[in-house]
């Protein structure tokens, strides 16, 4: 398996078909290429930037419904009904998470998420979906409770819904004392209408989303489908079972509440396959403006940078003499300037 490092170097040794640089789309594509042929799955990456330290703003970062189009872009080629996603992001929104996974449910008949390093979030809603998961011993999953931002006088503050809910329920005990009202004023000035409400039903539309899924596709023919669902869902969306959003939920925990979790180091092979790809797109995320990429195996992508989104042709074979070779980044971002 080239590590790191090594794709690294294959990608210093590795130019750009026109223009400078490194060819980071030939590389990724070609190990994408590989994961296909080893499994005969398709292949669909979905990469977010999030691990990098450059700004970017946070829709470009999580997933969001814009996200429908690029897998759109991706499915459109192929020809498979069994689907290898690999997932990398911080998780996003659940309604989106919602409408990606009824559409790829509609397009796949059997789906299998590979995580090679977090899914978080709305992004372990989405693995969840899955009919296994394959996880690594440095992958993780994270709590699935959602999260709400309110406006403060000092600007705007993120919580978790049953962390609002358990410090209102404080409130209400600690303003029996007038003394107390100072300090609790400028807390409960941010409880807009309907706040309250809303963390409620959010947490509940959570576990009902995920439980249903692993009800109808993890589990599908175990008598006792309902009940697992439910208690695995319920569990993930526990924000007292974590007590931080961000906490790692470890292949063994999720083996051990009863998810079908396949070891990616149980298979050699795959491992080799699954983090080439793995390390190559996480090079084309540090050594470009890219903030997000969903792309398939036959590369087919669509890319997200820094304001904008395009959508590289389909790979093509390798160039034979007298041939016209695929446009570098550099032209296909001219082009794209162009067309404006």
């Amino acid at each position: 398996m080239p590590t790191w490092g090594q794709i690294l170097n294959e990608l210093k040794n590795t130019p750009a078909p026109q223009g400078s640089g490194w060819d980071y789309d030939g590389v990724r594509r070609k190990y994408l290429r590989q994961l296909h042929e080893l499994t005969g799955r398709a292949v669909i990456i979905y990469y977010s930037s999030y691990f990098e330290s450059r700004p970017a703003p946070p829709a470009d970062l999580q997933i969001g419904l814009q996200d429908i189009t690029g897998f759109m872009e991706a499915a459109s080629n192929v020809k498979e009904k069994e689907l290898d996603l690999i997932i990398h992001s911080p998780g996003g929104s659940a309604e989106a998470a919602e409408s990606i996974v009824t559409y790829l449910r509609k397009r796949f008949d059997n789906i299998r998420i590979i995580v090679p390093i977090a899914a978080m979030s709305a992004a372990t809603m989405v693995a969840l979906s899955a009919n296994e998961i394959v996880m690594g011993e440095h992958s993780q999953l994270g709590p699935t409770d959602p999260q709400f931002t309110i406006q403060t006088p000092e600007g705007p503050r993120s919580a978790p819904a049953k962390a609002i809910l358990n410090q209102f329920e404080l409130a209400k005990t600690e303003c029996k004392d007038p003394a107390n009202l100072a300090a609790w004023m400028p807390i409960l000035r941010g409880y807009l209408p309907g706040l309250l409400a809303l963390c409620q039903d959010s947490s509940i539309l959570a576990a009902t989303m995920v439980s249903s899924w692993l009800e109808n596709y993890m589990f599908t023919g175990d008598p006792q489908a309902k009940q697992k669902a439910k208690e695995i869902a319920d569990w993930f969306a526990d924000y007292e079972s974590f007590y931080t959003h961000g906490r790692r939920v470890s292949p063994d925990e999720a083996i051990e509440k009863g998810l079908k979790v396949v070891w990616l180091e149980s298979d050699q092979r795959l491992q080799d396959a699954v983090l080439s790809v793995h390390h190559a797109t996480a090079h084309t995320i540090a050594g470009t403006p890219t903030a997000k990429i969903i792309e398939n195996h036959n590369g087919r992508a669509w890319i997200k940078m820094s304001g904008q989104v395009m959508m590289p042709a389909p790979i093509q074979p390798p160039a034979t003499p007298g041939s016209t070779p695929l446009p570098s980044r550099a032209e296909r971002r001219r082009l794209a300037k162009g067309r404006k």
